[in-house]
């Protein structure tokens, strides 16, 4: 979850209503990566967000903000305890919409990830950072950035995560650094990379995962899977995990009909595979018990 303003600062409120099913029919933990324009008093505060969690079955939720503000803001709400949303803190590597295109090679991005991973969240959840990102590569070549390689490394020596919003040949490069890094591809490559390309990355670094929102080619006629998809799911149950990206406030909107469409060709799989894809993957790499 990234927020595109200011952190939130709210007075507690109604709490959400009953939850209901997931969307692999039990509970799910997934990268909401993105919270859009959300504020308190704006279309989608933390009682809207997290009630629209509630009801489909999310228990769980990578967060990522900007500033990291947001993310500790989240953490710490009552709300967000008892609405049983267990928050997954990442470190977001934006100040300001600038950092997207410089943040690779500027030392003060290091600096603040070090003095963020050290402060942590507190309140309701307190404790670490679990991963850094989701950071943006728009030209490949830019992973080998002097600051690109340290936070690579950096991850890797703390046992962080990575979510890079990359393309194929950036996976490379990245890995490259930290051989041992935790990489999770967010959207497991947006452009849209060949199938067979995903299943050689795979094979290539047994740490990388794919984060399966707006992945271009991935479901068929009447949102199913189409088949060399299911295939490489199937190749790979213990590597992928579901995302709604909600990067604006109408991703809030369509929220419900995101998780409706993981539902359908999550039903297509064997039920294992769709629990791991929907919780346990996810839930395994970061240490969140169901509550």
């Amino acid at each position: 979850m990234h927020y595109n303003r200011e952190a939130w600062d709210c007075e507690r409120s109604a709490g959400p209503p009953q939850a209901s099913s997931a969307p692999s029919g039990g509970s799910a933990l997934h990268a909401v990566k993105s919270v859009g324009a959300v504020s308190c008093f704006g279309p989608n505060p933390p009682s809207d967000v997290l009630a629209r969690m509630q009801r489909n079955g999310v228990k769980a939720v990578v967060a990522n903000s900007r500033p990291n503000d947001g993310t500790r803001a989240l953490a710490a709400l009552e709300l967000t305890r008892q609405a049983g949303v267990t928050v997954v803190p990442f470190i977001r590597l934006y100040r300001n919409r600038a950092d997207y295109d410089n943040w690779f090679r500027d030392e003060t991005i290091y600096d603040m990830v070090q003095a963020e991973f050290a402060r942590g969240v507190t309140g309701s959840q307190a404790g670490p950072y679990k991963g850094i990102g989701e950071f943006h590569l728009y030209d490949s070549a830019n992973a080998n950035g002097p600051v690109a390689r340290k936070l690579m490394q950096f991850a890797q020596k703390n046992k962080l995560a990575v979510l890079a919003h990359v393309d194929d040949t950036a996976i490379d490069l990245l890995m490259a650094h930290a051989p041992d890094a935790r990489l999770i591809w967010a959207h497991t490559g947006i452009g849209g990379p060949p199938v067979s390309r995903v299943d050689a990355l795979f094979a290539k670094y047994p740490q990388l995962m794919g984060e399966l929102s707006y992945r271009p080619g991935l479901t068929c006629e009447g949102g199913k899977l189409c088949s060399e998809w299911r295939t490489l799911l199937l190749k790979y149950p213990q590597r992928f995990m579901i995302g709604s990206d909600t990067w604006v406030n109408q991703r809030w909107v369509q929220y419900d009909e995101l998780m409706k469409g993981y539902r359908v060709w999550l039903g297509e799989l064997p039920p294992d595979v769709a629990r791991r894809i929907a919780w346990g993957n996810a839930a395994g790499i970061f240490g969140v018990t169901e509550q």
